[in-house]
């Protein structure tokens, strides 16, 4: 077979700049143990080419389905399930120390509405979920990359609106929030402009926070300190 009939990879079609970087973080051993242990549980896979997630087979049931873009350690996702239970959580996190304390979290409090993905979202979004499958989408704190060179590596751009827009159901809902005003402004006006979504808010700005996003304590400490946070939400239209 030539160079010529290879074809080339998702990736290589559908480029995209990278919004995270693997840090080379401490595990503990018992998210370690977590990874091995739980994540046949708990952990889906990507599929192969052509299919799409089934979430009534992976979780068990039929619910509606919230995804989470960067959980962390996913103290306040799994806060957010538990309090939830009438909803299927899946979050989405690249770094194995989040992924396996997440994974304990589950396992501690016997959570079945709760699954991880560790991948990149930009490729879970691509391959793994249906048109109109998701219900909400989550993305809280945001790597913000201040430094303007590296803008570029922002999650929420252009692209990736036009990337889950079809993936959300009608009246399905983009949650965000994020403690860097200049981003703020910048994914209130990419939002604005986008077609098929309408700000949440009555006067087309922010919301207070919302009671269903817990504090955490990197926030408390940001209130303390006179660190402003922006939430948004914008709902999905029909087109």
């Amino acid at each position: 077979m030539s160079d010529a009939d290879v074809k080339p990879s998702a990736d290589a079609v559908h480029p995209h700049v990278r919004s995270f970087v693997i840090r080379a973080g401490r595990m503990t051993k018992a998210q370690e143990q977590a990874l091995t242990e739980l994540a046949p549980k708990y952990a889906l896979t990507l599929p192969v080419d052509g299919e799409t997630l089934d979430a009534a087979a992976a979780f068990g049931r039929a619910a509606p389905l919230v995804v989470e873009v960067g959980f962390g350690m996913g103290k306040s996702f799994i806060e957010m399930a538990a309090a939830d239970p009438a909803r299927n959580y899946l979050g989405i996190e690249v770094h194995p120390p989040g992924v396996g304390a997440c994974l304990m979290q589950i396992e501690a409090l016997g959570l079945s509405n709760v699954r991880v993905l560790r991948h990149d979202a930009y490729e879970v979004f691509r391959k793994f979920m249906a048109a109109q499958s998701i219900d909400i989408l989550q993305i809280f704190f945001p790597d913000p990359w201040p430094k303007a060179r590296h803008h570029k590596r922002r999650l929420i751009n252009a692209e990736f609106i036009d990337l889950v827009r079809p993936l959300l159901k009608v009246g399905g809902e983009v949650r965000m929030a994020t403690d860097w005003q200049e981003y703020a402004e910048e994914m209130l006006a990419l939002f604005t402009q986008a077609a098929g979504f309408v700000n949440a808010a009555p006067d087309g700005g922010y919301l207070p926070r919302p009671s269903w996003r817990p504090l955490t304590k990197f926030e408390q400490r940001g209130e303390r300190l006179g660190h402003g946070v922006w939430d948004l939400v914008f709902t999905r239209t029909a087109d």
